[in-house]
């Protein structure tokens, strides 16, 4: 048996959230008492950070001696794989601090939010650095895995438990399409590793290509569910809804970030020379889901369905970059990605506060006044959906600046004049919530008591909205210099 050389510095953040993830099982097997939601907060933050540092030293590597293949050329280390798993591990970072505040009010104690969390997380990474469809899915299976039954951690809520149920039947048949389109493109192949795919659609020319385009299509079915791009986006505001409000923030950061991670490398890097047969398909996901998203969310009066809508109108932007097909597309859709998830998880820890013990009332109306009561809080949350808005001055500006122009480049007037249109009609729901922050609110309402981990979250957010909004340079050279290992 030949066994293939393995670079650990490629699979080391994986390895570390996964294997973090097993110390805790078995240390909450082992021990008589549960682990102090501290211990456990800190054990896992501990290797969210040392996941991000091994994703910087990739980054040194990387510019060192170029972009590598290992694990027998189905996981790759490139740029684009390193500066996604730096925005996941960033962001699971933060949604660990907003779970620890969330499980001190629930009273829930032990570490299994925290494995469950580290467990879907490296699923997420392994889908960014994926070079072959057998680890795309088994990526996309330990990350959804694991979430189903995160989003069903609270007991006490039947909504939970009706969340759950209802994402893991329609997240099965999702990774069961994904698979049998992928045995279709083996089918029309010969192979599932994403390069080979890619060369050899470049040197031969398919006299019934009908097998890998519906393989491509299934699989980009697929995709579109777990990015929320209409008509797979139904499952979305319920989820959102009935599950805790730290797991929505982790599902709209990190879920999304490692499904769009998975989705340009398998369309860019293996169907790119195929991009005029499924380019109409993503045209068509960014018109329903920009104006889909935008319709429905101006008619939410609960703040997560509401974040559940905007987050499809998100996607559809994203897939905008992904359109063009083009290295700038590509930077784009990664700078977008880089930028939302620090504004939506600041948002959802502001959620998570004003929802309260319970974390079940989420109605508008229980924000208005929240500037009044709560200054910085309020203040912060206004800033944080202007962002998502796209207000000049802020990164969500940039974000979407950046999407549109890539696509006009490529000749994609009409769904970008589209998604364009959309953003000033989903602009009303913004603006309707950010003024019943600053309106006359009931008197007897007491202010807001911020713990210390949710006041770290929603202050580095509101920095990464100002700082990189006025100067976004830094992160848009990253994205730039963050290149697909092969793009045809």
């Amino acid at each position: 048996m030949t066994l293939p050389s393995i670079n650990y510095l490629a699979l080391a953040p994986f390895l570390v959230m996964s294997g973090t993830a097993l110390v805790l099982l078995i240390a909450t097997s082992l021990t008589p008492t549960r682990i102090p939601r501290r211990v456990a907060s800190t054990v896992a933050v501990s290797a969210a950070g040392a996941s991000l540092l091994l994703t910087v030293i990739q980054g040194w590597q990387i510019a060192r001696h170029g972009a590598q293949l290992t694990a027998a050329h189905s996981v790759v280390m490139d740029g684009f794989s390193a500066l996604a798993t730096a925005s996941i591990s960033s962001s699971l970072i933060f949604a660990l601090l907003i779970a620890h505040d969330w499980e001190g009010r629930e009273r829930f104690v032990g570490a299994e939010y925290q494995m469950l969390a580290l467990l879907a997380t490296s699923g997420a990474v392994l889908m960014t650095e994926a070079n072959d469809l057998a680890v795309v899915f088994l990526g996309l299976e330990i990350l959804s895995i694991a979430l189903y039954v995160i989003i069903a951690f609270n007991r006490r809520r039947v909504k939970s438990q009706e969340s759950s149920l209802k994402y893991f039947l329609l997240g099965g048949f999702a990774a069961a399409v994904f698979m049998y389109g992928a045995a279709l493109v083996y089918g029309a192949t010969g192979s599932t590793n994403l390069s080979t795919i890619s060369y050899f659609l470049s040197a031969n020319v398919l006299v019934h290509p009908a097998l890998l385009w519906a393989g491509g299509g299934l699989m980009m079915l697929a995709f579109a569910f777990k990015t929320q791009a209409v008509p797979f986006h139904f499952w979305s505001p319920d989820v959102y809804e009935g599950a805790p409000t730290p797991v929505t923030g982790f599902h709209a950061s990190i879920v999304w970030g490692g499904a769009f991670a998975a989705a340009i490398r398998v369309m860019i890097s293996g169907l790119g020379t195929q991009s005029d047969t499924w380019r109409p398909i993503i045209w068509g996901l960014i018109v329903l889901s920009t104006v889909v998203g935008a319709l429905f969310a101006i008619t939410q009066v609960n703040a997560k369905r509401l974040l559940a809508y905007s987050s499809v109108t998100h996607s559809g932007f994203i897939w905008l970059g992904v359109w063009a097909a083009s290295p700038r597309g590509v930077a784009d859709s990664l700078f977008y990605i880089l930028t939302y998830a620090p504004t939506v998880l600041g948002s959802f820890a502001i959620v998570a506060l004003v929802g309260g013990v319970g974390d079940s009332d989420h109605y508008l109306k229980k924000y208005r006044g929240l500037a009044r009561r709560n200054p910085w809080i309020g203040g912060s949350l206004a800033l944080l959906l202007l962002s998502q808005l796209g207000v000049p001055l802020t990164v969500g500006f940039d974000g979407k600046f950046a999407v549109l122009s890539a696509s006009l480049d490529a000749g994609n007037v009409t769904a970008s004049v589209v998604a364009m249109l959309a953003a000033a009609v989903a602009a009303f729901a913004y603006l309707r919530w950010v003024g019943s922050l600053f309106a006359e609110g009931d008197p007897d309402v007491a202010p807001l008591v911020v713990p210390w981990a949710s006041r770290v979250v929603i202050a580095s957010s509101v920095i990464v909205v100002l700082v990189f909004g006025i100067w976004p340079a830094p992160l848009t050279h990253l994205a730039q210099h963050a290149t697909l290992f092969f793009q045809p």
